[in-house]
């Protein structure tokens, strides 16, 4: 159902240039706060404990950690607030080395006298683990963007599947930039994320593709810039509807869902602007700077059909037996 109708074609393309200009300085600045800031990894990469602990009222943060300096367990840990003042979580970058310690028993030994609590959540990952998962969790993005890269080459033609490529690594570096300046734990859920991102931004790229070659192939017009803004303008409609119902569903997350699932719902949320926004400005764009051809595809369209037809016939004659 197609709720919103136009009546002209916007001009996308003549805004390409102003377009690419944002996104070079939003991804030039994402890496360098990558290089200078680094990114956060949590317990699930960097190995380490964590331990949730909530109180009947705000949490005594200063009492806590007196209480917590004199155990050699707790040596540098660091006590934050998790979602409201009456919950924080107590990050140590180290792990107990006897396995028959249990650490929720041990800070809730410690933390004695510092008001009514409960220990809520204890994570372990051993650094070996963790490294582990770091590598895995990189690896798994690698082959998610060479897997994306075969598939849309085979579907299309490997201007596209190039455009895709770097749209894609456009909306991740933008993402992770933007994870690094806010300063969020990197753990598995936003690997899970970042995946989601690029399934996300190739769905929204392939469909503004498909528009595309639809263009190309049904229109007599030869200047690819014009089929390329009247395809955009046709699935403006859909991406419009699509972007904006996932991100108020995305954004009722990051609100609402607690502080557990803040940094996925976070991630997600810069995916899903930075995906819709790349797949119009950066994707598209890119099939003119790599100078498709529209006579040379309708070339090829026409010698395939030619190609097609003879077969068409040749198995005719076949099954005639004229042959």
């Amino acid at each position: 159902m197609e709720f919103f109708k136009y009546t002209k074609t916007f001009n996308f393309m003549g805004k390409s240039k102003i377009a690419l200009l944002i996104s070079i300085v939003l991804v030039l600045g994402s890496y360098v706060l990558l290089a200078t800031k680094g990114l956060n990894y949590g317990v699930d990469f960097a190995g380490g404990t964590i331990v949730q602990v909530k109180y009947d009222t705000d949490a005594p943060i200063d009492a806590m950690r007196d209480k917590l300096k004199g155990n050699p367990i707790f040596e540098g840990a660091s006590i934050t607030e998790f979602g409201s003042p009456d919950e924080v979580v107590i990050r140590m970058k180290t792990t107990s080395g006897d396995v028959t310690v249990d650490v929720g028993d041990v800070t809730r030994e410690a933390l004695k006298g510092t008001g009514n609590y409960e220990i809520r959540r204890v994570d372990i990952v051993g650094p070996k683990v963790g490294s582990e998962l770091k590598e895995k969790g990189i690896m798994s993005l690698v082959l998610a963007i060479l897997g994306i890269l075969i598939y849309v080459a085979f579907r299309f033609e490997w201007r596209f599947a190039v455009a895709s490529i770097v749209a894609l690594v456009h909306d991740v570096s933008i993402a992770l930039g933007a994870i690094t300046l806010v300063g969020l734990d990197v753990n598995l859920d936003v690997l899970a994320a970042l995946l989601t991102i690029l399934g996300y931004s190739l769905n929204d790229t392939i469909i503004v593709f498909d528009r595309i070659r639809e263009g190309v192939s049904q229109s007599k017009k030869t200047d690819l810039e014009e089929i390329i803004n009247e395809s955009v303008t046709r699935t403006l409609a859909r991406t419009t509807l699509t972007s904006l119902t996932t991100f108020f569903v995305v954004f009722t997350l990051f609100m609402f869902g607690g502080e557990i699932i803040h940094a996925f719902a976070f991630t997600l949320l810069v995916g899903v602007v930075v995906g819709t926004y790349s797949s119009i400005f950066v994707a598209s764009p890119i099939l003119l700077w790599f100078g498709f051809d529209v006579k040379n595809y309708h070339n090829k369209l026409a010698q395939k059909a030619k190609r097609e037809a003879e077969k068409a016939k040749m198995r005719a004659q076949f099954e005639s037996g004229v042959m």
